[in-house]
């Protein structure tokens, strides 16, 4: 997996050390594809490994955002999500302030939007983040 080879990395630059639960962590969190909070990674990786605790996975997952591989999403002061970077896929999102479920949408329309607006800045885009906040068609209907 080039995520672990890049977390390994990254661990060694900043001269800390390459333990077995942070690989762990890592793995399980990477493997997970999904949005989730320290909290249910926590829940997950205990099912297999009980001894970890939840600073653990916190301190792992903040790791991860630092060496690439992984973004964090605020959800108001109460949530925080947690997703895995997958190279050069992107993806936009809608956020439910209510429930704080997460939908991820892809629009080429306003890739091409954001690009045209940028050139006629004259400025380069290297990354962009795009989160929509609303109530999702669940928390609507209450």
């Amino acid at each position: 997996m080039n995520e672990t080879k890049t977390l390994r990395q990254y661990l060694r630059h900043r001269g800390l050390k390459v333990t077995q639960q942070r690989e762990e962590i890592a793995q399980i969190f990477l493997g997970s594809k999904r949005h989730i909070s320290a909290e249910q990674l926590h829940q997950q990786i205990r099912e297999i490994y009980p001894k970890v605790g939840l600073s653990t996975v916190y301190r792992t997952l903040k790791l991860l955002v630092e060496a690439g591989l992984a973004s964090q999403r605020r959800l108001g002061e109460r949530i925080t999500r947690f997703e895995p970077v997958a190279g050069d896929e992107h993806h936009d999102h809608f956020i439910c302030i209510n429930c704080g479920a997460i939908i991820e949408f892809e629009n080429q329309d306003l890739e091409d939007l954001q690009e045209e607006v940028a050139k006629k800045h004259k400025f380069t885009i290297l990354r962009h983040n795009l989160e929509l906040y609303g109530y999702c068609q669940k928390c609507r209907r209450r």
